[in-house]
């Protein structure tokens, strides 16, 4: 996979969501990277490799793999791993499959649906399928900046991409073509049995101002994570790492530094 790494000491491994790539953790490098050795990657599909794994089928299951595996080839590990919305849950089941090369688990506004025991099979509400399939539609057939606007909209907050910088319009404008494969790929629910297979420490993430499903799934893992520690970014959305770096890195600083050593 690709990356870009900046610092020394333990390794703090970030992990992107959609329609992003290592870029979207340059406030994190920046401002972490005095502490800790800070390695973003890329993951399979994702610029500036669009045309690497053109011939593996694009996979969340895939994608906590090969960030396991990149962890153990990397040779720095166990990581302190970041996960951001399907980042979160790539993570979250990296760490799940691969415990020994997970450290510590921050789950930054997890993507994918909560399954509460006793309810029906936990899916995506269709109003949100319906969305989403008429973004990647507009995206296919040419009118890219629409169904980027209609996506990034729906997962942060209105008028959110009128907003952006110049430069996370460029990033998710590279990865337009990952959506509707990302679509066709859904991620799985939480449920708290897995939640209890989580053995490492717990960061939990979200924005004042994250949209519900969002909250509902932190607040849900901090349910069934009784030990996981929770932060909330006054004033951010989604984006909150963007929107707010210094108070997310403050967060991600504080709970790395209160882990347990390695060797403990």
């Amino acid at each position: 996979m690709p990356y870009v790494e900046a610092g020394e000491s333990e390794l703090l491994l970030f992990v992107h969501g959609s329609l992003c790539d290592y870029r979207y953790w340059q406030p994190q490098l920046a401002g972490l990277a005095k502490h800790y050795r800070c390695v973003a990657v890329s993951l399979t599909h994702y610029w500036p490799a669009t045309d690497s794994g053109a011939d593996l089928p694009f996979s969340w299951s895939g994608h906590a793999d090969e960030v396991a595996e990149f962890i153990e080839r990397f040779g720095a590990g166990p990581a302190h791993v970041v996960g951001h919305s399907r980042g979160g849950c790539v993570a979250f089941h990296c760490a799940l499959r691969h415990s020994e090369q997970v450290r510590t688990l921050t789950l930054a506004d997890p993507g994918g649906p909560l399954q509460i025991a006793g309810r029906p099979p936990a899916s995506l509400p269709e109003t949100v399928n319906a969305l989403r399939a008429r973004a990647a539609h507009l995206i296919e057939t040419g009118d890219v900046e629409g169904g980027l606007q209609l996506f990034v909209d729906s997962v942060s907050r209105l008028g959110f991409w009128a907003m952006s910088t110049p430069g996370f319009r460029r990033m998710a404008t590279d990865n337009a073509h990952t959506l509707a494969r990302q679509f066709r790929d859904p991620l799985p629910a939480y449920v708290s049995e897995d939640a209890a297979r989580i053995t490492c420490p717990v960061l939990l993430i979200d924005g004042e101002k994250s949209p519900e499903m969002f909250r509902r799934t932190v607040a849900a893992l901090h349910t069934w994570l009784p030990a996981a520690r929770r932060e909330t970014v006054r004033g951010a959305s989604h984006g909150m790492n963007l929107a707010h770096p210094s108070a997310f890195n403050r967060y991600v600083d504080e709970f790395v530094r209160a882990a347990p050593s390695h060797h403990e």
